[in-house]
């Protein structure tokens, strides 16, 4: 129990680091103040009233109703993380809490029953018959 308890948390540990180091983009994509698109890891698609570049060449420019937002989130670069950094509260409780946390699963020991050699005692009358009590 406890070597499996070791490997779901290695898994998730090793989750866990890939997520913190993977950045990634979301785009979206607003038509007015209503959100048409959305789109990870690439450019969101247009809902197609973009102005041209014939329609600006009237005198009167006009504004756009459409604009593009992307969301840019950084990964962690540097994975070791100095325990030097930590005040001396912050050590005492994470040392504190990783004793108690590998030392709270105790393993379990098999008890010695000294009754599982003897065989169980002979039935001399079945008792649903002497009490008269059968299951319908």
């Amino acid at each position: 129990m406890k070597r499996f308890l070791q490997k779901i948390v290695s898994v998730f540990m090793a989750f866990v680091v890939l997520v913190s180091t993977t950045s990634f983009t979301v785009g979206m994509h607003y038509c007015g103040d209503v959100l048409v698109d959305t789109a990870f890891f690439q450019k969101a698609d247009s809902c197609g009233m973009e102005m041209t570049a014939s329609d600006t060449a009237c005198e009167i420019m006009k504004k756009n109703c459409c604009s593009d937002e992307q969301l840019v989130i950084e990964g962690q670069n540097e994975l070791k993380i100095s325990f030097n950094d930590l005040s001396i509260d912050k050590q005492i409780f994470l040392v504190s809490f990783i004793h108690t946390f590998i030392n709270g699963f105790e393993e379990l020991v098999d008890k010695e029953t000294n009754f599982s050699e003897y065989p169980p005692p002979l039935i001399v009358r079945p008792i649903y018959k002497l009490d008269e009590s059968y299951l319908i």
